[in-house]
């Protein structure tokens, strides 16, 4: 199963990072609920993370009533976020300002002020109608985060049901979502969009780059010539392609669950590592099927897979 994407605020209590950094991509934290009052466990949260090296970004709940109101939380909002934040984020789900008009026009000064005094990432959080009923795509920010949950929300992402709108770059799909080391239900993320895990961790993929092997030493040359063979020496037939090979998947993260079912949510049977290949006999679920009963993600973020071209025939 791959790790997850999930946002923190006080409702989630103690957290056991030791627990939850095994499961864990990224940590969202929530900071400040207006200007007012700020997230209770929000330093608890940063110190967690960083003792267990989580990359963690920050949220606020926008509760501004106007342009120079909006300008001012988003001070409090940077003078409180941690300066190891990889994205700074603004909560916009319902209408604050004395007038409707003004709530894009303020939305979009709380994420300047942010973009001009962080040299962070800023996104927009916003609900999936809220956003289309309000115009809020009129506001420009590096990236929208937007929540849709299925009627019946099992906190899976196999039943995930994704916004509607344009644009989205990470979508939380869950607010019934598991994680170790939190009791409770958590919100859980994916990402859906033109970004890559990276832009939300700040942690590069590692290549790794095999030393290239010292040359062997040229073999002696004999002192006499061998007689030439009276046979010619007949070349080896090739081997025919093995058409019931659908193509090889290689590891490209660190570690990887391989499953005993076509499920990502089914526990690990076995754990691959980084460079591992398999060989695939197919696709079932979207997942490549391996030898021995298993199942690997089809997922570009951690696999590549190069199809054999005799396959089928």
């Amino acid at each position: 199963m791959s790790k997850k994407i999930a946002d923190f605020s006080h409702h989630q209590g103690t957290v056991d990072w030791k627990k939850a950094k095994d499961e864990l991509e990224v940590a969202v934290i929530r900071v400040q609920y207006g200007s007012k009052v700020v997230d209770d466990k929000y330093k608890e949260y940063v110190a967690g993370c960083k003792a267990n090296k989580i990359p963690f970004g920050h949220y606020a709940y926008g509760q501004f009533v106007s342009e120079s109101d909006a300008i001012q939380e988003a001070k409090d909002f940077l003078s409180r976020a941690d300066k190891d934040a990889q994205f700074l984020v603004v909560d916009v789900e319902e209408v604050t300002t004395k007038k409707a008009s003004d709530l894009v026009p303020a939305t979009q000064a709380f994420i300047d002020h942010l973009k001009k005094n962080s040299g962070k990432k800023v996104g927009l959080y916003t609900g999936n109608s809220f956003y289309t009923e309000h115009g809020m795509d009129k506001v420009k920010a590096d990236f929208l985060w937007i929540p849709r949950y299925p009627s019946n929300d099992t906190g899976l992402l196999k039943d995930a049901v994704k916004p509607t709108v344009k644009g989205v770059h990470l979508h939380q799909y869950t607010q019934c979502g598991k994680l170790a080391g939190v009791k409770g239900n958590i919100d859980l993320n994916q990402i859906v969009g033109d970004k890559e895990l990276e832009f939300f961790s700040g942690q590069a993929v590692q290549e790794v780059v095999k030393p290239t092997p010292a040359p062997k030493p040229a073999p002696a040359k004999p002192a006499v010539k061998p007689a030439p063979a009276k046979k010619p020496v007949a070349k080896p037939i090739p081997a025919k392609p093995v058409d019931n090979v659908y193509g090889t998947v290689t590891v490209n993260c660190a570690k990887l669950n391989l499953h005993g079912k076509a499920d990502l949510n089914s526990p690990a049977k076995e754990v691959a590592e980084k460079g591992d290949s398999f060989k695939a006999y197919g696709m079932k679920n979207g997942l490549y099927i391996l030898g021995g009963g298993l199942f690997i993600t089809s997922s570009s973020h951690y696999v590549k897979f190069v199809k054999n071209p005799h396959f089928g025939k």
